[in-house]
């Protein structure tokens, strides 16, 4: 009879009892081989190898078998499960009936898969690395992979998603890699990003291919190095901007992979322009005139606490120092004086001065990469310490303003006349019984003998002796400026002259 072909099982059934059948004549295997087969677990009673899947050791792979559901039983010794390329649109709770406590990766792309239960990972508490790409599934539920604790990697590539809840990744705290490009997402929860709690140790996300039209571009930039170095975001429908030139011009300088390998497909799209245009060409491009930023400048003022930070890409490395612009190295954790090398590698600075200002280096050795970074401080020459102060200034500078006003007005219509003080109004008349002789003869001056520009006296240092002809001087006729030549320049005299004492002219007190 023709021979019937020869199974995977059944070899290694054959194996473990020593020997080959070929063309009818057992040959014996050598030991290392006949260990390995006795080795193998699908000869023993943990299982056998299911219908139309190729089994070896604890990997069993059914791809391209057309397959519409998950083949039952699964031996419960499974590590790696291959259901690529067949027609397993739906994956319920119940299509691992038993617990697989060995399986690390699961594949299952390329299978029109439009439904996964969100208790379809309870039986695989260990998984590692989980495809899903190349379906069509449209929303990634609420918790849906939260019963997957120790995920590494997940890639959702080439999917029809176009919402994802931002629960969906809650407990993936050792998930490294998220692929989710080529799908229709037109906001992804960046939050998610934020803080680093969520998803602590991520190192790759591609958003590459979706619908994201803006990007939160300060958050992003806050991000750490090595994150951004992965963070892979072309070909989306991007609006064109000034601060998302200078995220991908910074990222550009700095080297990073996910700009440097992509930077043909980073483009974004100008209310101008016909068809999307290169981000890296919009410096000094007309409307919107973009200026290319530094690397990184930090502002402080006098007295203040600042922390540098060594943004590097190398994760994990611990061998870094910094360089002052004075040309003084800060390389022990914990420095004595104003500068102070921290555990994570950030430069501390107390007390600035002024001449703090500068340009400070932070150099990072790794194993195959070393890296140096630039961080300019700019020290304003004046202290600010806080929103409080700024208040109390406007406040203080008000109620100045204020008082200057009404000083001002004070002095225009409160202030008495200079010559008030010099009135003799409350002088007691003189006596009219004075003789013509006595007035013309008399030593008391006819004007006034103030000098220019004296103050007045007081009433009580003031002179009260009577006014020529012996009469009480009420008021005083202002004299015309002379037309040539200066002169000496005369007080205010009253209407009796020296001549009117030989007027006919009567004088009228």
């Amino acid at each position: 009879p023709a021979p019937r072909p020869c199974h995977p099982c059944d070899t290694m059934g054959q194996m473990a009892s020593g020997s080959i059948v070929g063309r009818g004549t057992p040959l014996p295997l050598p030991p290392l081989l006949l260990a390995l087969a006795l080795l193998a677990p699908w000869g023993s009673a943990g299982g056998s190898c299911p219908p139309r899947c190729v089994c070896a050791s604890n990997i069993l792979s059914c791809s391209q078998a057309v397959l519409s559901s998950v083949p039952a039983p699964l031996p419960r010794f499974t590590a790696v499960l291959d259901l690529s390329h067949n027609n397993v649109s739906r994956l319920r709770a119940d299509w691992a009936p038993g617990r697989l406590a060995h399986l690390h990766a699961l594949l299952l792309s390329h299978n029109g898969l439009s439904f996964v239960s969100t208790e379809a990972f309870a039986h695989v508490p260990h998984l590692r690395h989980l495809d899903l790409s190349s379906n069509r599934l449209r929303a990634l539920e609420e918790n849906l992979f939260s019963d997957l604790t120790e995920l590494e990697v997940l890639l959702l590539y080439n999917n029809e998603i176009s919402t994802v809840d931002r629960t969906a990744f809650d407990n993936l705290g050792r998930l490294r890699k998220l692929y989710l490009g080529q799908n229709r997402i037109a906001r992804f929860p960046l939050e998610l990003l934020r803080d680093g709690s969520r998803l602590p140790q991520l190192t790759l996300l591609d958003l590459s291919a979706n619908r994201l039209r803006s990007l939160p571009v300060g958050e992003l930039q806050a991000l750490p190095a090595w994150l951004r170095d992965r963070l892979y975001l072309h070909g989306n429908p991007l609006a064109c901007d000034c601060p998302l030139f200078q995220l991908v011009a910074r990222g550009h300088r700095r080297q990073l992979s996910a700009v440097m390998d992509f930077q043909e497909e980073l483009r974004c799209l100008l209310p101008t322009a016909p068809a999307p245009v290169g981000i890296l060409t919009l410096a000094g491009r007309q409307p919107l005139n973009c200026s290319e930023a530094r690397e990184a400048v930090q502002e402080a003022h006098l007295g203040d606490t600042v922390t540098l930070s060594c943004d590097t890409r190398l994760r994990g490395v611990r061998n870094r120092y910094w360089v002052t612009p004075e040309g003084d190295q800060v390389s022990e954790e914990g420095g004595n004086g104003s500068a102070a090398l921290l555990a994570n590698g950030s430069l501390q600075l107390r007390g600035l001065r002024p001449n703090d200002s500068g340009t400070y280096t932070c150099r990072v050795v790794g194993p195959l990469l070393n890296e140096t970074l630039y961080v300019d401080l700019l020290v304003h020459n004046f202290t600010l310490h806080g929103p409080h102060d700024t208040l109390n200034t406007a406040y203080t500078t008000l109620v100045g303003c204020i008082l200057s006003v009404v000083l001002v007005l004070i002095y225009l219509y409160l202030t008495p006349c200079r010559c008030c003080c010099c009135r003799g109004a409350d002088k007691p008349p003189a006596p009219r019984d004075d003789s013509i002789n006595s007035s013309v003869l008399s030593a008391t001056p006819n004007h006034a003998t103030g000098v220019p520009g004296e103050p007045c006296r007081s009433r009580s240092a003031s002179t009260t002796g009577p006014g020529q002809n012996g009469r009480f001087k009420v008021g005083g006729t202002p004299q015309p400026p002379p037309r040539h030549g200066p002169k000496p320049q005369r007080k205010v005299s009253d209407p009796d002259s020296v001549s009117s004492v030989f007027s006919d002219t009567p004088i009228v007190v």
